[in-house]
């Protein structure tokens, strides 16, 4: 896929729509431009593993973290805070 994007007065660039929706990207995401060789590769900044919003899923009830186990284990044994 080739997309072109028009750089403004003030150095700004509109990234197309196909590309934003490809990336994942929404109004105030960062991309990181890298030089590789003789070209440039853009990419976004993730700032959170692209899998955490899956983290837990398959343990309901049970909060995130050290703290939210312990809690969880806590409960199971019949001593809750």
């Amino acid at each position: 896929m080739q997309k072109i994007a028009k750089i403004t007065s003030k150095g700004q660039v509109t990234v197309p729509r196909e590309v934003r929706r490809i990336l994942g990207l929404r109004a105030g995401d960062k991309l990181i431009f890298e030089k590789d060789k003789a070209e440039f590769r853009v990419r976004p900044v993730r700032s959170q593993s692209t899998f955490s919003k899956y983290r837990g899923i398959g343990n309901p009830g049970i909060g995130p973290g050290r703290s939210g186990i312990m809690r969880w284990v806590r409960e199971l044994r019949g001593r809750s805070e």
